[in-house]
């Protein structure tokens, strides 16, 4: 094993990927030390590049790519990488969505979103007096839903170029030797330490004697077990075998749902993508049981036919447009879709141009919409995740948003496994007009029966101009996401902004219920001012979301942005 850390780190060092201050390993025991490089918030690539939450899985995905791997071998390896060095949404024990278009042309949707187990019931958050009891959908082990992201993984292979196992072994590595924690990292698991200890019944890699300092190595040999297996045994090495046995034995300790019949039939699945056009831009987004390419479809169609580009950023005028195309998008969210395996999801109606003039035709730009008098339309037909974007010297796209629900999940790691459970059970509707812990509201389209997958706000996101790639994009942030990817294509193509603008200037946020905008604390004061005073009640939150983006410039190179609001970094060649 030595000589496989030892050969990775060398091969980073002879890449050409920022070689003066990538990484420096030392031999068993000693970490791959982030501060040995800068995390890198904007670089322009002349063939390929990565954007994710961390420094060091977007170096791995740009050394596999080097190593003569595409856009997809680079989204599985940083994807592995992530579960390692970015445990509060970055895993194995969750699930996403990639979706991508190849160099050929052909678009490709992946659904790996978790699923009910068996065993889970409509009502099974109830209490007697019919209450919802949150909690339980939100931590410990009944809040997990089947994992699906290791499915995803080996779906996404044959469209990759290298074998599994060393798309895998980058992540062996940094969890067997350990990374060094930043501030940032030693804080988050400091402040999780009590839910680790509550809600897991074996000691964890994420808690110790005494608190986390930047400068710790994180340790995670049980996960570098775990990755082992399926390097050895593929996708049977996490459904099957020993990591499924450890799955249900901390299911049965802490009186989780989950069973080896679960796991054993779990698969990805392929979805359609929502395509449509807005100003000779084509957006390709998620379908069902993603919101996200719907609302996005919705919002930006709704806006379409208002000179935008003269209102300008964030002034009043179009900043209120877009909060009133996203109040009545997210009505609709609530009551219109679901898995579409399980409920009919009118996509062409919520899509069309009779029916969002209609949603519009109540709009008033002098004054705030109220959302209890703005219901979903009528239809004539029967905060943590994590965001990847990939570009490759042929020209494949490729955007994935992975999950464990909240931060760190249900707080739930695997006794012997090593890794963290996700919580999607709570983006169930637990129980009509009950909102989940984003503030969502849902009903019977999104109600819990067994093998549904939950309604997600996930939208990984992809735009051709003049029908040629062009972008990659996309972000976490749980129901602020399909208004993050909302605003940042509408920076780049209403208000002209480079890449670095359209991703880090301030955001905002409404989501029908709670009637309220979000705004982010370095958004305009004299357009909050304005909002306030048309009758909007406006809240300041700190970062909403986190977005990577590539885009492709007209001279060919890859225009690549990491987001301000965290440790997210840049990297390729």
């Amino acid at each position: 094993m030595k000589t496989i850390l030892l050969s990775f780190a060398f091969f980073l060092l002879l890449s050409g990927i920022q070689a003066q201050k990538v990484v420096s390993v030392v031999g068993p025991g000693k970490a791959i030390n982030p501060y040995k490089y800068s995390i890198v918030k904007k670089a322009t690539y002349a063939k390929a590049a990565v954007s994710s939450a961390h420094p060091l899985a977007s170096q791995v995905g740009a050394v596999i790519m080097k190593q003569g791997g595409n856009a997809f071998d680079a989204a599985i390896a940083t994807q592995l990488a992530l579960a390692v060095v970015y445990p509060g949404a970055g895993n194995l024990g969750g699930g996403g969505f990639l979706l991508a278009r190849r160099s050929n042309g052909e678009l490709l949707g992946l659904d790996y979103r978790e699923a009910a187990p068996a065993a889970a019931s409509r009502d099974m958050y109830l209490d007697q007096q019919g209450n919802a009891n949150i909690s339980l959908s939100q931590n410990g082990h009944l809040a997990s839903g089947i994992p699906g992201t290791v499915a995803g993984l080996f779906a996404t292979m044959p469209y990759a170029k290298l074998p599994f196992a060393k798309l895998v072994q980058p992540a062996i590595d940094l969890a067997e030797y350990g990374f060094v924690l930043t501030e940032r990292e030693a804080s988050s698991l400091n402040s999780t330490r009590e839910s680790f200890l509550k809600y897991s019944t074996r000691p964890t890699a994420f808690t110790k004697e005494g608190r986390w300092k930047a400068g710790d190595t994180l340790v995670q040999k049980e996960l570098a077990a775990t990755l082992k297996r399926m390097q050895k045994d593929g996708a049977a090495g996490f459904y099957e075998g020993e990591t499924a046995k450890l799955i249900v034995e901390e299911m049965q300790r802490g009186k989780g749902i989950i069973t080896l019949e679960d796991l054993k039939s779990y698969t990805a699945k392929l979805r359609e993508p929502i395509r449509f056009n807005y100003r000779d831009h084509e957006v390709i987004s998620f379908a069902p049981p993603s919101s996200g390419g719907i609302l996005i479809a919705q919002m930006m169609k709704m806006i379409e036919k208002f000179p935008m580009n003269s209102y300008g950023f964030q002034t009043t005028a179009s900043v209120q447009l877009m909060i009133e195309a996203e109040r009545r998008a997210y009505a609709d969210r609530a009551e219109h879709m679901g898995d579409p395996d399980f409920w009919k999801v009118p996509v062409d109606t919520l899509m069309s141009e009779a029916y969002l003039t209609d949603r519009m035709k109540d709009y008033d730009p002098n004054k705030a919409g109220v959302s209890t008098q703005i219901k979903a339309g009528v239809v004539s037909e029967s905060e943590e995740t994590t965001h990847l974007s990939v570009i490759d010297a042929a020209g494949n796209l490729v955007a994935v948003t992975t999950t464990l629900n909240g931060g760190y999940g249900s707080r739930t790691v695997v006794g012997g496994a090593g890794f963290l459970l996700n919580n999607e059970m709570d983006d169930f509707s637990v129980k009509p007009g009950v909102p989940n812990m984003y503030g969502a509201l849902g009903g019977e389209a999104n109600a819990i029966v067994p093998g549904k997958r939950m309604l997600s706000s996930m939208t990984p996101t992809l735009m051709l101009k003049n029908k040629k790639p062009y972008l990659t994009i996309g972000t976490p942030g749980g129901t602020t996401i399909p208004t993050s990817v909302f605003q940042a294509l509408v920076n780049l193509i209403d208000f002209k902004m480079d890449l670095d603008d359209a991703i880090n200037k301030p955001k905002f946020h409404h989501q029908w219920f709670p009637d309220e905008v979000v705004i982010e604390r370095d958004f305009l004061v004299d357009t909050k001012k304005k909002l306030e005073a048309m009758g909007y009640r406006v809240k300041e939150r700190s970062a909403i979301g986190r977005t990577e983006g590539i885009r492709i410039l007209p001279n060919g190179q890859r225009e690549s942005v990491a987001d301000k609001r965290g440790d997210d970094s840049v990297a390729g060649f």
